[in-house]
């Protein structure tokens, strides 16, 4: 049986308080079983029209579940995303609090910074690299505030797929004459490499999650607007982040970006 708009906007309202308050809700899978992609995708459009009446801007938008063997995971066969408000961006080198987070992960990405609109459906990769001013590293915190940690799509879509904060490299490198799917990546936590990862970890290019992000807002009458960034994708595993650890990621070419978290 399909949400009623009332159900979805209680479920968005639920989001909203979980991410307030830090405290983790019952997974909306387990509770409606038969909920949909397109039903989650209506509850994070509540959500972030509500951030957006309380007075939050879009400063741009995540790409998650790029792996094959994440999406399998999950159930879908396609990349989600979600949207990044200016309160997530965090500078490099402002502590984050755990206090604030319910579960939260950190991932190494290519940002693409645009300098032209990406209008979907249609786009293409070389489109993706016409329209981008530059790229830089980031590092993505993503959190879920579920309960559970066996999910469905459904639950991290719903949730604005885990958007939470970003830290941006200080350094915008212009794409021509890089070729990002070799751009190399090594991850470190407390100055000990813990993985590495390159480019072509993200659906073989980090601008094709782009162009198919560009794709599907078209589905619901948005684009990418130039000024935004987008993040494109882990390179390597998600890591838990916790209280005392420090991360570095270092690209080849692009230069490096680090977070560290406090109790």
């Amino acid at each position: 049986m399909a949400l009623t708009e009332k159900q979805l906007d209680e479920l968005a309202r639920e989001v909203i308080e979980a991410e307030r308050t830090a405290r983790a809700i019952t997974n909306f899978t387990d509770r409606f079983p038969e909920i949909t992609v397109a039903e989650a995708y209506a509850i994070q459009m509540r959500v972030v029209q509500t951030r957006l009446e309380g007075g939050e801007q879009i400063v741009g938008r995540k790409i998650g579940l790029c792996a094959k063997a994440n999406q399998q995971l999950f159930g879908i066969n396609e990349p989600i995303y979600g949207h990044l408000f200016h309160s997530m961006v965090v500078a490099e080198g402002d502590p984050i609090s755990m206090s604030r987070l319910v579960r939260p992960v950190i991932e190494g990405e290519i940002c693409f910074v645009l300098k032209d609109d990406l209008k979907g459906p249609g786009v293409t990769t070389a489109q993706v690299l016409a329209a981008t001013a530059g790229v830089m590293p980031a590092i993505e915190i993503a959190d879920s505030r579920f309960k559970e940690r066996r999910q469905k799509a459904q639950d991290p879509i719903s949730e604005n797929s885990g958007a939470a904060m970003v830290v941006l490299g200080g350094q915008l490198t212009p794409v021509s004459g890089i070729d990002l799917r070799l751009v190399g990546m090594v991850l470190e936590k407390n100055g000990e490499v813990i993985a590495t990862g390159a480019g072509a970890a993200v659906l073989g290019n980090p601008a094709q999650p782009v162009a198919h992000l560009a794709n599907k807002l078209a589905e619901y009458d948005m684009y990418l607007h130039a000024g935004e960034f987008v993040i494109s994708g882990s390179l390597t595993v998600a890591f838990p982040a916790e209280a005392g650890a420090c991360f570095r990621a270092t690209f080849d070419r692009l230069g490096s970006v680090s977070v560290r978290f406090v109790s």
